[in-house]
């Protein structure tokens, strides 16, 4: 099995490549449940094999793609990188519904992982967990970047409304749902 990852990776990144972004649109449009290993390889399209020497698992499909997600700012961390905003600016955006489309609004990616991987133990509900735990970890530090009493606490407060945002949203499909929590967090702030 390593001489075959050794040929598929001199032969360069393609297959790879082709299978992550099928998985990404299969699992951004129909979730990743529902989405089978087979399909996959045949929306990307790869053989069977070539799949499962490059990701042997779902779940390591799952976590790749979840990364891939994170590398390419596709996530509500990206507004966090902004160096035109401010820092008070940068955590008001977090409550900006990115524009879905055409297609429905799909919320946090890692909030529908860990749903879809309930399993706290599961590689991929582990995984969400720990970006969980950084994105709150940036907010906080944002937080005392502004100078607040207590970022540990407002930066906690600030990220549960970020979550709650991203599945209310989807949840009903309505980009609005950022506003009340904006409003919410712009109080939190002026209060700190």
């Amino acid at each position: 099995m390593a001489k075959e990852h050794e040929i598929v990776r001199r032969r360069g990144r393609g297959g790879r490549e082709r299978i992550l972004a099928a998985a990404t649109t299969l699992f951004e449009t129909q979730g990743i449940t529902a989405t089978g290993m087979e399909q996959v390889a045949s929306s990307a399209p790869v053989s069977k094999r070539t799949l499962y020497l490059h990701f042997p698992t779902k779940d390591q499909l799952v976590v790749e793609y979840l990364n891939h997600l994170i590398e390419t700012g596709r996530t509500i961390d990206g507004v966090l990188d902004r160096q035109d905003l401010t820092p008070k600016q940068r955590l008001l955006e977090l409550f900006t519904v990115p524009d879905p489309g055409e297609g429905p609004i799909r919320g946090c990616p890692f909030i529908d992982a860990a749903v879809e991987f309930p399993d706290p133990d599961s590689p991929v509900h582990a995984f969400t967990r720990q970006q969980k735990q950084r994105f709150t970890q940036r907010v906080i530090d944002l937080v005392r970047e502004l100078g607040a009493p207590h970022p540990d606490i407002l930066g906690e407060q600030l990220a549960i409304l970020a979550d709650g945002v991203a599945s209310r949203s989807m949840v009903f499909n309505d980009p609005t749902c950022g506003h009340h929590a904006r409003a919410a967090a712009e109080a939190l702030l002026a209060a700190s």
